[in-house]
């Protein structure tokens, strides 16, 4: 079975089209990481390096320190696609993350993000 295309996307290649997505909507690129770092717990110097590289998405979630416990919090429909029906696991973590990224966008507070 082969994968998925954006298992094997850089991260760093999606990265700023989060940005992009926040600042377009009057969020800003700092709001972006602290939602990154809370799902990943990846710190603020170590996702700046990963923004840098050609680590793929699926290295960026398999080698994230901590992942967020509440993450399976996050309920909704992205692309749509109800987040909380993904079977695939690396698929369903990559939707927590653009779900996340559209709720800033939409003008949710950082702090009902972070659930």
């Amino acid at each position: 079975m082969t994968k998925h295309r954006l298992y094997t996307t850089a991260f760093s290649s999606v990265y700023p089209l989060y940005v992009t997505k926040a600042e377009r909507k009057g969020r800003t690129k700092q709001e972006v990481d602290t939602i990154i770092c809370w799902l990943t717990g990846y710190s603020e110097q170590q996702l700046a390096m990963l923004t840098k590289d050609q680590t793929t998405f699926e290295a960026f979630f398999a080698d994230a320190p901590q992942m967020q416990e509440r993450r399976l919090l996050i309920k909704g429909v992205v692309c749509g696609v109800r987040v909380e029906n993904v079977e695939d696991p690396l698929m369903r973590e990559i939707r927590y993350l653009d779900k996340l990224i559209d709720e800033l966008a939409k003008g949710k507070a950082l702090e009902k993000i972070l659930r």
